[in-house]
């Protein structure tokens, strides 16, 4: 099992530390590779690769119970003084082949379900329990975060292929301050990021992409978007401890 104290991993890292698997090593380096490319769309992954301020961490097909202690570390960087808005992008060891996108969207549901298993702290009171509200989130650790999914299986979403494992993206509600859906700045900068998308997908947005708050939205289908235009059907994998 991996230490606690190096279950967080940094941009430093992966040309430092002797003991991370090679896997892990060539997937980081695809990674990096595809989100500083000048064309990529995403702003925020760009320059937080590039200023070094994501942070990492990755699971083995076998073992994942170094994920909850990334996590709380990860959310520790925020009760810093003048945090910076930090991303946490976790890889996930790839399977033996490739699988299907329903392979991975189902082991995405799983790793977040096996999250909230293994959390100790009470969501808070006004949160909805059911991913069918409009204003459900994910918590963990008592903070709301967006999580996005990343797999080979994407061969039309181009910007959801990140390499050969599939990565979940960690974006705490926090570093929307400012962002948020029906602020200008928030507006504007996700317009921008949406048309870019656009272009190197050659696909229009997808159907399930909104932003939080909006009562027509799901946020939960939002995680694991499809590899098409076509609306995500069927009931949400996860389930709250309090709804089992």
């Amino acid at each position: 099992m991996i230490q606690t104290a190096k279950a967080l991993l940094t941009k430093e890292d992966f040309a430092k530390r002797t003991d991370l698997p090679d896997w892990l090593l060539r997937e980081y380096q695809t990674f990096h590779q595809t989100v500083t490319d000048k064309t990529f769309p995403c702003y925020f992954g760009m320059n937080g690769e590039l200023k070094g301020e994501l942070r990492y961490a990755y699971v083995t097909r076998d073992d994942w119970s170094n994920l909850p202690v990334a996590l709380e570390l990860f959310l520790a960087l925020f009760n810093e003084p003048n945090p910076k808005r930090h991303g946490l992008f976790v890889f996930v060891e790839p399977f033996e082949t490739e699988g299907s996108l329903e392979d991975y969207r189902k082991e995405f549901w799983e790793i977040l379900q096996y999250l909230h298993e293994a959390d100790d702290v009470e969501w808070p009171s006004e949160s909805p329990r059911d991913p069918e509200h409009y204003l459900w989130d994910f918590h963990f650790n008592g903070e709301p975060i967006f999580v996005f999914g990343n797999a080979p299986a994407y061969k039309h979403r181009k910007t959801r292929d990140l390499g050969n494992a599939m990565v979940l993206g960690f974006q705490p509600r926090r570093i929307f301050e400012g962002l948020t859906g029906t602020e200008q700045g928030g507006i504007m900068s996700r317009e921008k990021v949406r048309e870019r998308v656009a272009v190197w997908d050659q696909l229009p947005k997808h159907p399930d992409i909104s932003h939080f708050g909006d009562p027509t939205h799901n946020e939960w289908k939002q995680f694991f978007i499809g590899d098409d235009a076509e609306p995500i059907q069927g009931k949400c994998p996860f389930t709250h401890k309090k709804i089992q």
